[in-house]
């Protein structure tokens, strides 16, 4: 493959990776000038439509994403055997790389981490995409420490349908849901528990289940706790630890209620990072009574009693801003859960399609709270709900958040300018932007042939993501054409006069015996007469070579009648052996007479018309 060029446009440079489904190579794309990242499905997969339905599909999701912490899609494409996606190139490592080069990672580091990962998830699960797949192997941490999720080629779009895959398991299995190990459905909870292991494995180095065969770990997934991960490193404060065990948590209902949930634990715990190590561990003992699962996990032996008095003594923080945090916390916890921990149980009411107000007011009617996301989606008008989460039928307590994503419509994009670009230049363009190539004509042009001189809309014109942009293409400069005159009986000298005037070229000449017409007379032209030519044509002649000159003059004579009255056309028609032809024409009164010297070859026919009437005719 290296040294091969998809398309007449990248050129594929080194393999810089892989997995089981596709081979990942750098290359140079030719036309913007920019390395690439080209991900190519394995030869044995291309006859499967299965593998390639998901290859196509993993475009398909990714690209609708932009987002700092994901990695972009700019292209998909076939060529001959070889199916692609052209990606950004991440200049970097996968965390898989860093965690075997480094081990276990800071709680800094850790933390930094955690939070681009869940922010690049926030912003896919809004778009109504889970990733399926969070592992460290398809995360990509540049030079920079700039985070990027890779590969959502598993990723499906959330709808108020269920998510499974007949019953196969799909994934990493060391960061596999319970849910997605024992093949049930799957939604973006599923994407909070792998990242919880992702970052269990962050802190200690170690994925909190193994086994013998892929087998024994997905069991574990599904049955066993994880170890405490103070086990590993008690330095580790309480909130974090908590965090990450009620990410994990087996029951999909016992974890957060959504990423932006746990985004804002994960910054309380950055924010609480920055004071002094007492300090953190003191104040973060309070937080975890709030998140900390219900599940009791190997290796928490400390008497939380015990230690919860130890906070007085060790708090180095000033004693009125200490009692402030724990009157504050559980002032807090009293708003929020005070009644959640009493609620009845409702099911939540199908509000897909509903408009926002109209959603409100039913959500509202079942005591439930409303969190509203915008999103794009050109298939649903603006004002409506696109999805909820969740989803219509869920049983849970009165005061739960329904989150509703109400359509912004679809998403807009300004044309290109697509002038002086190729066809196929022009369709990859508009393909980056979301737009698509719609009719394409050709005209003639000064312009490049094969190239865009014309485009609707026109560039900078605001149009829905998706909207085909017509376009016409350059077919060269048009011939320009002229009308063959007959040249029959012009002197060859006259015939070239005539030739240039026309921008026409002589061509070859052939000379015959002909005693009927002047010598050097054209007889014969290669291209009829009237014949419309393009400019710069080539007419063969026929000349008159020798032969007696039999050519005779006649004075003819003729006075003008007096009917009808007024003006009157007068035309002298001469026929001879060369054709026919007006020799004289002129508008003349009656009794006016007209004397006309007839030059032609003998034997001729003299004609006289008096206003398009034949009223004389002598033969000579």
């Amino acid at each position: 493959m290296i040294g091969r060029i998809l398309d007449d446009r990248y050129a594929i440079l080194d393999r810089v990776g892989g997995g089981g489904m596709a081979e990942v190579y750098r290359a140079h794309d030719q036309l913007l000038d920019r390395f690439v990242a080209i991900k190519i499905l394995r030869a044995h997969f291309i006859d499967d439509d299965e593998f390639i339905n998901r290859f196509k599909k993993e475009a398909q999701a990714a690209a609708k994403l932009s987002h700092p912490n994901i990695v972009n899609i700019y292209d998909v494409g076939r060529f001959e055997d070889v199916h692609y996606i052209v990606m950004e190139f991440v200049s970097g490592e996968t965390l898989k790389g860093k965690l075997q080069r480094e081990g276990a990672l800071s709680v800094k580091a850790s933390l930094n981490i955690s939070l681009q990962i869940a922010e690049a998830l926030e912003h896919a699960h809004s778009n109504n995409l889970v990733h399926c797949d969070i592992k460290p192997h398809n995360i990509l941490v540049t030079d920079s420490g700039r985070v990027k999720v890779a590969d959502f080629g598993i990723a499906r779009a959330v709808t108020s349908s269920t998510m499974t895959y007949s019953g196969n398991v799909i994934g990493s299995v060391h960061y596999l849901s319970p849910e997605q190990a024992r093949g049930e459905s799957v939604n973006d909870k599923s994407d909070i528990y792998s990242l919880g292991v992702l970052m269990y494995e962050l802190l200690t180095g170690k994925v909190p289940f193994q086994g013998e065969t892929p087998v024994s770990v997905a069991l574990k997934q599904i049955q066993e706790n994880p170890e405490s991960i103070k086990e590993f490193n008690k330095e580790i404060p309480d909130l974090l630890e908590a965090i990450v065990l009620k990410a994990m948590e087996k029951r999909v209902s016992d974890r957060y209620v959504n990423i932006s949930a746990m985004i804002s634990d994960l910054n309380i715990a950055k924010n609480l990072i920055k004071s002094e190590k007492d300090s953190y561990e003191n104040v973060s003992d309070l937080y975890a009574t709030q998140i900390l699962p219900k599940t009791e996990y190997k290796g928490r032996k400390e008497n939380k009693s015990t230690k919860f008095q130890s906070i007085i003594l060790k708090n180095k923080l000033p004693i009125a801003l200490f009692l402030l945090l724990v009157v504050s916390f559980f002032i807090g916890t009293f708003l929020v859960y005070g009644k959640f921990w009493s609620a009845n149980e409702v099911a939540v009411p199908n509000v897909v399609g509903k408009q926002l107000i109209a959603a409100k007011h039913m959500l509202e009617d079942k005591n439930l709270r409303v969190t509203v996301e915008e999103t794009h989606d050109d298939k649903v008008p603006a004002g409506q709900v696109v999805s909820q989460f969740p989803e219509a039928g869920a049983i849970v307590k009165e005061q739960r958040a329904i989150t509703i994503y109400i359509s912004k419509g679809g998403e807009v994009a300004l044309a290109p300018d697509l002038r002086g670009l190729s066809k196929r230049e022009a369709e990859i363009q508009l393909k980056n932007m979301g737009l698509q190539l719609g009719r394409v004509d050709e005209v003639f042009s000064d312009q490049k042939v094969n190239t865009v001189v014309e485009q609707n809309p026109r560039q900078g014109t605001q149009v829905m993501k998706g909207y085909s942009v017509d376009i016409v293409i350059s077919k060269g400069e048009e011939e320009k054409k002229v009308t063959v005159p007959d040249f029959h009986g012009m002197s060859i000298s006259e015939a070239e006069t005539k030739l240039k005037a026309l921008n026409l070229q002589k061509g070859k000449i052939t000379t015959i015996e002909n005693y009927n017409v002047s010598p050097d007379s054209v007889v014969e032209q290669s291209i009829v007469a009237e014949t419309s030519i393009a400019e710069g044509s080539t007419i063969d002649f026929v000349v008159a070579r020798g032969g007696k000159n039999n050519k005779s003059e006649q004075q003819v004579t003729f006075v003008v009648p007096q009917e009808p009255n007024g003006a009157k056309s007068i035309q002298f028609v001469v026929t001879d052996k060369s054709g026919r032809k007006v020799v004289y024409e002129n508008t003349h009164y009656a009794n006016e007479k007209i004397n006309k010297t007839i030059n032609a070859s003998s034997p001729y026919r003299v004609q006289i018309y008096v206003n398009g009437n034949l009223v004389k005719e002598e033969n000579y």
